[in-house]
Formats: C-alpha cells, sequence, structure tokens
C-alpha cells in the first residue's frame, strides 16, 4: 500500500483519508448504494409518471404524493421499532424485498390508479426499511470516523444516480414498464449484497459508553418520547430540517413541471439531465467538500447548507433559462453535499445507540412531513401564482429555517452538561 501511495498526489491522499479505516461492512454498504442507485428509475420520473402517463393534474398528482408520504409515516414508526428489537438486517431483507416485488409488478400494470396505488405501497415498505438502514450505518461508526462514512454512502449513492436518471429519461417516452423492472432488480442486486456481507449490529448497542466524546450516545431506559423529550435540541432540529426537506423535495416536484413548462418535449430529458449533473457534482466535489469542512462543527455546515439552498432554489424565480436551471442544480447542490455529511452524522452523535431505530424512525415522520406536504402545498401555490413566485417563497423559507439552528446549538450545550452530570453520579455510585 505504502509502494501505491508514492505514485498517488498527496492533495489526493488528503482527500481520501476521511474514507479510509473503516470497517468492510461500511464498503459494501458504499457499493450497495451505488448499484442501488444505477436503478434509481422512479423516483426521479414519479411527478411525471402522475401527470404525463396517468394524466393527473399538477394538484392531484401533489396530493397523491402527499398521502402517500403521510401513509409512510406509521410504516417508519413500526420499522424503526422492529430495527431495535428485531435487528436491522431482518427489518432490512423482509421490507426490501416487498419493496422490490410490487416494483416489478409495476412493470406489467399500465399506466392507471392501480400504478399510483402500488408505487404508494412500494414507498411505505421503503420506509418501513429506512430507520433499519440509518441505525445500521450508525452502529458501524463513531464520531471519528462517521462523517466519513456517510459522506462515502452519500457519495455512493450519487455515483449510481448519476446514470441512472439519463437511462430512465431515454425510457420514459416509450418503456415505462422498463423503469419498474429496472429499478426493481437493481434494488435485488444491492439487497443481496447486505445479506451476504454486512453482519447484525443490535448487539454492538449493548455495550457501556464512558468516552466523554460519545457521552451524547449512552443507552437510555424509558420510550422514544421520553428520550425526545429530555433532549429537545432533537425537536428543534427535527423542524429545521422539515424545512429543508419542504423546500429539496420542488427537485422532484416543481423543477420537472418548470422544465417542462419552459421546454416543452425536451423538459423531460433536460430534467434527466439536471438529475444526472446533479450526480456529476456530488461525485465531483464531496470528496474536497468533506476535507474542506473537516473541522467544522455540524450545526454551522447544516446553517452552510440552508442557505445555499435558499440561493439555489429562489434564484429560479428571478432567472430560469436553462443554464439557470444548471447553475441552480450547481449551488443546491452542493448544499447538499454539505447537509449529507452533518445531518445523519449529528443525530447519531446525539441520540442514545439504545433508541437508534425507534428515533430514526419518529425524526423520519417528522423530517418527512416536509417532502409529504410540500407537493401538496406548492401543488396548489403554483396553481395560483405560477411557478416562480413559488421559488421565490421557497428560498425565504428555507433562509428562515437555517437561521433556527441558533436554537439547536444553545440546546445541545445544555444536553451535554446534563448528560456529564448522570455520569458523574453514576462514577460516584
Amino acid at each position: 500500500m505504502a509502494q501505491i501511495n508514492r505514485y498517488i498526489p498527496k492533495f489526493v491522499l488528503k482527500l481520501l483519508e476521511p474514507y479510509t479505516g473503516m470497517p468492510k461492512e461500511v464498503y459494501i454498504i458504499f457499493i450497495s448504494r451505488i448499484v442501488n442507485a444505477i436503478g434509481c428509475f422512479v423516483g426521479p420520473f414519479l411527478t411525471l409518471i402522475l401527470t404525463k402517463k396517468i394524466g393527473l393534474s399538477s394538484d392531484v398528482a401533489g396530493f397523491y404524493m402527499s398521502i402517500a408520504g403521510i401513509s409512510y409515516m406509521p410504516a417508519s414508526v413500526i420499522g424503526g421499532k422492529l430495527a431495535d428489537t428485531l435487528g436491522r438486517r431482518k427489518v432490512i431483507i423482509i421490507f426490501d424485498a416487498l419493496a422490490i416485488a410490487v416494483y416489478m409488478i409495476c412493470g406489467f400494470v399500465q399506466p392507471s390508479m392501480t400504478m399510483v396505488y402500488l408505487i404508494m405501497l412500494a414507498g411505505t415498505c421503503m420506509s418501513a426499511a429506512g430507520p433499519a438502514h440509518d441505525s445500521l450505518m450508525a452502529d458501524l461508526t463513531t464520531p471519528e470516523n462517521r462523517n466519513g462514512a456517510y459522506a462515502l454512502s452519500y457519495m455512493g449513492w450519487n455515483l449510481g444516480f448519476a446514470f441512472g436518471p439519463l437511462l430512465a429519461g431515454m425510457l420514459f417516452e416509450n418503456h415505462l414498464n422498463l423503469i419498474f423492472i429496472g429499478d426493481a432488480l437493481t434494488a435485488l442486486l444491492s439487497l443481496i449484497l447486505i445479506i451476504c456481507f454486512v453482519r447484525e449490529t443490535l448487539g454492538d448497542t449493548k455495550q457501556d459508553i464512558t468516552d466523554e466524546s460519545r457521552i451524547m450516545e449512552r443507552s437510555e431506559a424509558g420510550s422514544i418520547i421520553g428520550v425526545l423529550l429530555r433532549r429537545p435540541a432533537l425537536l428543534i432540529f427535527a423542524i429545521v430540517i422539515f424545512g429543508y426537506n419542504f423546500t429539496y423535495a420542488q427537485w422532484g416536484f416543481m423543477m420537472p413541471m418548470h422544465s417542462e413548462q419552459n421546454f416543452g418535449d425536451m423538459g423531460a430529458k433536460f430534467y434527466g439531465y439536471m438529475a444526472s449533473f446533479n450526480g456529476i457534482v456530488v461525485i465531483a466535489c464531496t470528496p474536497l467538500i468533506t476535507w474542506l469542512m473537516r473541522r467544522v462543527k455540524h450545526t454551522k455546515k447544516i446553517v452552510i447548507g440552508g442557505l445555499l439552498y435558499s440561493v439555489g432554489f429562489g434564484m429560479l424565480g428571478l432567472y430560469n433559462a436553462l443554464d439557470a436551471f444548471f447553475i441552480s442544480v450547481f449551488i443546491f447542490t452542493i448544499g447538499e453535499i454539505v447537509l449529507s455529511i452533518s445531518t445523519m452524522p449529528f443525530i447519531a452523535d446525539n441520540t442514545p445507540m439504545s433508541h437508534r431505530g425507534r428515533m430514526s424512525g419518529v425524526l423520519g415522520i417528522l423530517f418527512g412531513m416536509g417532502y409529504n406536504f410540500s407537493p401538496m402545498v406548492m401543488g396548489t401555490v403554483i396553481k395560483t401564482t405560477g411557478i416562480e413566485n413559488g421559488w421565490i417563497y421557497l428560498g425565504i423559507y428555507v433562509a428562515i429555517s437555517a437561521c433556527c439552528m441558533i436554537f439547536v446549538e444553545r440546546a445541545i450545550k445544555g444536553q451535554k452538561k446534563r448528560q456529564q452530570e448522570l455520569m458523574e453520579v453514576e462514577i460516584i455510585s
């Protein structure tokens, strides 16, 4: 290895440093994410499937997307509880397999309301598996390597995502069934990698933590509601991320419709190019941003990410030629990268490991409400005020959300102090 390193420029080695020395399971998850994202065909084109293929109006499509999101909430809570009791791997295998089966069925169904309901069912299954995926990564990492691990996982997804929407854009007009079948097959291969090479980590949560840097991860007794009430910073944080997700959801809702409005029949293809560009920016910039921000506190990174969202999305209300769409994608993608290397590590660092699955489920609901209500709300807004004004409103809203992080930082300081006092009492007794 030392001989190989001699031929790699030093700045490249520095950029790669955060991704080295991790458990092998982290690298398997990285590969699994690439495979899954290569076949990520349905999600980026869901709005166009509902409007252009099935024939729903923008507000009705937004309504069904929001209703689907609401149905994901109980699934996420149940999945989180099962992840903390039954085990991470079992929950992933059961619910991801069900989602794969439903997508495969969609490949043999004509565009209709039946397809809408099947897509909603698949999404519900994926939501149930989500907390187990999140808990698995948190179990495998520590505060020292967590940033790099989550950044690597995120980059893996985007390595695949750079190709997935591009392929889906080519299939959308004439081969809709292949979008569902291809998504199902790549998800199956991704699941097989986890089944074969990733161990169960639930037992790791039984260890006692004495390291002061991980004091917020110490196991606790009681319900998830009690834990949340003792950690109000996470509740305030959820409100902030709600605002971020409400805004980011328009990348998959308003953006393709705006592209169709501006560019006609080329709209879907241009949107596919934008989605691929998003992935390329992530691949090119994630290592650099991870390295540049390695010493910046999570709370500050989350503020920076929100402000980049404000500029990136809000600018489309003032300037929306084709080049503006790509500039917008670049700016908000940098914000997305910053948030990807800070949001999940922040949650893992401040959640008792005994409640990781449940916390992921509950916070997933609160975060997800931003995604869920956004299409319904913005579908009505753009119908009454136009897409351009919708982007301006979003830019203002997400900037206000970013400013609320000051309250999260204050709450975290108080919580750490209380945890230290509790640990001192336990040591004395």
